[in-house]
């Protein structure tokens, strides 16, 4: 398998999101790649065209085996929880940096409510690093999906707001070392 940083010829055509942009991608077969990190369900890798996003599902395209979560039996039989919704927003990254959306302080609020046919709605506000950055509705849909996924939850509502503006203050102590600032 090949290691982060290393080199990479694409053996065939794959579809990536654009980074910072969020726009949809093809590259091309034969094209050099290097693999910047792989966290969550992604990974973001560099070309000569660009900063990209590659699912994945698409880890072949890279010559990787993909990199799946393995969830166990007992997980998906085990009782809805805020902690678990929690713990799916922690499985989401922000593409260009290397610390989950809930670390980063992008989860402004998180509201599950009782469904009258006893399923669950998950009502997220979140934001972004920057407010022009194209990746927002990319992570959107990596939080409803992963939201989705939980047990009992019927509907996922995720919001993007900028008001307050996000800041590193709003970062975890956890997310803060890793990235190198001071407490």
């Amino acid at each position: 398998m090949t290691m982060v940083g290393g080199h990479i010829t694409l053996n065939r055509e794959v579809n990536a999101i654009e980074i910072p942009s969020g726009a949809p991608a093809r590259l091309p077969q034969g094209a050099g790649v290097r693999v910047m990190q792989f966290l969550g369900s992604s990974y973001t890798i560099t070309s000569d065209y660009g900063l990209f996003r590659i699912d994945v599902k698409d880890a072949d395209a890279l010559g990787l085996t993909p990199h799946t979560p393995s969830q166990t039996t007992a997980d998906e039989n085990r009782e809805f929880s805020e902690q678990m919704v929690w713990d799916q927003l922690k499985t989401v990254y922000d593409p260009e940096i290397p610390v989950n959306i809930a670390d980063l302080g992008l989860i402004y609020a998180c509201e599950t409510t009782t469904l009258d046919d006893g399923g669950r709605r998950i009502d997220i506000k979140m934001s972004m690093t920057a407010p022009g950055c194209g990746m927002g509705n990319v992570l959107k849909a990596d939080v409803e999906n992963k939201l989705k996924s939980l047990p009992s939850v019927k509907e996922v509502n995720v919001e993007i707001v900028f008001d307050p503006p996000w800041g590193p203050a709003r970062m975890s102590d956890a997310a803060k070392l890793q990235l190198g600032f001071d407490l």
